[in-house]
């Protein structure tokens, strides 16, 4: 598991999460632990390693 940072789209606090090294595209949505919105969190990882990660509102 990877930790990242990156700042909620909504309210713009940095938060957290936990990323799978072990699967190479991922497309999940998580709540923001701050403003508990939704958000769409694309990820891609190359030879174990984070290659991009979008993060996306839900409308």
């Amino acid at each position: 598991m990877l930790e990242h940072f990156f700042q909620c789209p909504y309210c713009w606090d940095e938060i957290s999460i936990l990323l799978d090294t072990s699967v190479n595209n991922q497309t999940y949505i998580e709540d923001c632990e701050v403003c508990c919105n939704p958000i769409e969190i694309q990820v891609k990882f190359e030879n174990l390693e984070l290659s991009s990660i979008n993060i996306n509102l839900i409308d």
